[in-house]
């Protein structure tokens, strides 16, 4: 059947195997049975974003953590990090998020925190797996006497609003900074909002109307087009996009130009470096970074470090070289002079805190990093064997890298959530980056698709 775990936990198209509610069941059960060896009734918190189909999945986890003899609290629509942190600060054991992230509303996902907020270890899921797929957990649950609660926790908004203002510094202002953001229809609509308004900043905001339908719709980190043409015909200093469980931030410069994450892991290192707050002077960021931020590091006297894709690897990798700021160029940055997982809101809290601190604009800011011409195209795929069994794709990998010498490279890897293969290229120049990538997404989709 193979491993339910991805790069973020488990997804898939919801009320389909395995995101439907009897996986949901299980899932809760299992987490439930795993934290029952250090303590006999775990408590554990649910959170979700806005989908349709959360509420779904919300009700079968409940039902399956008390069925294990758990207590489940309910946290409604919270972001990610927001659950992350709600399950740290009030000493919960596990901490469970219902999203898919960026993809569309018809997928969903199921992922988890341990009681200190950091993602599940690889040993844990495939403990997980285990009971899961092997179908152990009927015989583990416990009698009627054993079985669990479930209850509300009403105040989960206002920590994680509190815990967000407080990581702005307190020698600076917002106030007069016009601040457009965009909030995918997510689970940051009512939070990111809240933040920027009570940290005096002018706030407008788009796509901040949930129906369970429009997540990440056209809108979002993934789509800034709406968000370019606001900051542009507002006057605003910066336009901020969210992703749909609200760990992801992309932002947009005054002049309505895209910020990738990459520059803002160059302006927020820079930053705390000139404060000597970057510890060991190191960011860590993943093989899909472009070259400009090698360059940059150098340039401003830091060390890199390129994790694998996945921002549970750029943490593995932050933990091990001491540092205290990761991310990756998709916009999931890590602060973990703050917090234990990527949160959209707080990375954009310390972007504004970097421009106010500089009295300088984001366009200008971002100037700190040149930017290689790069080129992305996501192949959809029927199945994923090792790349490197696909003759037809090594060849043409071979080929383009010999081509390119010392002026670019090439990265070719399978997504970890969805059905696809990602075909990255960074090349001399645009023409040439936009024709070797094409030439090698054409061979995938023949080989894969």
């Amino acid at each position: 059947m193979g491993r339910l775990f991805g790069t973020d936990g488990i997804r898939g198209e919801a009320n389909r195997y395995p995101m439907d509610g009897i996986m949901a069941f299980q899932f809760g059960q299992a987490i439930t049975h795993l934290l029952r060896k250090k303590k006999n009734k775990p408590g554990i918190i649910i959170g979700r974003d806005t989908r349709v189909s959360g509420c779904m999945l919300e009700r079968a986890l409940e039902a399956g953590i008390t069925s294990m003899g758990g207590n489940a609290y309910d946290l409604g629509i919270l972001p990610t990090p927001g659950i992350a942190l709600v399950t740290r600060e009030m000493g919960f054991d596990a901490g469970i998020v219902i999203s898919a992230s960026h993809n569309p509303y018809q997928d969903n996902g199921i992922k988890a925190f341990d009681a200190d907020g950091f993602k599940l270890s690889d040993e844990e899921e495939d403990h997980i797996e285990d009971l899961i797929l092997n179908n152990r957990l009927p015989d583990l649950a416990p009698p009627p006497g054993q079985i669990g609660s479930g209850e509300r926790v009403h105040d989960a908004k206002e920590r994680y609003v509190s815990f967000l203002k407080n990581t702005f510094p307190h020698d600076l202002s917002m106030k007069r900074i016009k601040i457009v953001l965009d909030t995918a229809n997510g689970a940051t609509y009512e939070i990111a909002p809240k933040v920027f308004d009570d940290l005096g900043a002018d706030v407008e905001i788009i796509n901040n109307n949930p129906d369970g339908f429009n997540i990440n719709d056209n809108c979002g980190s993934q789509f800034t087009g709406d968000l370019e043409k606001m900051v542009k015909d507002s006057g605003a200093a910066i336009g901020l996009a969210f992703d749909g469980d609200g760990d992801r931030l992309i932002a947009v410069d005054e002049n309505g130009r895209t910020i990738t994450g990459d520059q803002i892991l160059i302006i927020c290192a820079k930053m705390l470096k000139d404060q000597g707050l970057l510890k060991n002077d190191m960011l860590v960021s993943t093989v899909m970074s472009n070259l400009g931020l090698s360059i940059a590091c150098k340039q401003y006297g830091f060390g890199h470090h390129a994790s694998k894709v996945g921002d549970r690897y750029v943490l593995e990798q932050m933990l091990r070289l001491n540092a205290v700021l990761g991310g990756e160029d998709s916009g999931h940055l890590i602060f973990l002079n703050h917090h234990t997982t990527g949160d959209g809101t707080l990375a954009a809290i310390q972007l504004v805190a970097a421009m106010v601190r500089e009295n300088r604009p984001l366009s200008d800011l971002a100037r700190q990093m040149s930017i290689f011409p790069q080129k992305l195209i996501n192949v959809e795929v029927g199945s994923k064997p090792e790349l490197s069994t696909v003759q037809e794709i090594e060849e043409v990998i071979k080929d383009v890298e010999t081509q390119l010498g010392d002026q670019g490279r090439v990265l070719v890897r399978y997504s970890g959530t969805q059905n696809l293969c990602r075909v990255m290229v960074e090349g001399p120049s645009d023409d040439l980056t936009d024709q070797y990538c094409k030439k090698i997404a054409d061979i995938v989709r023949i080989s894969l698709g």
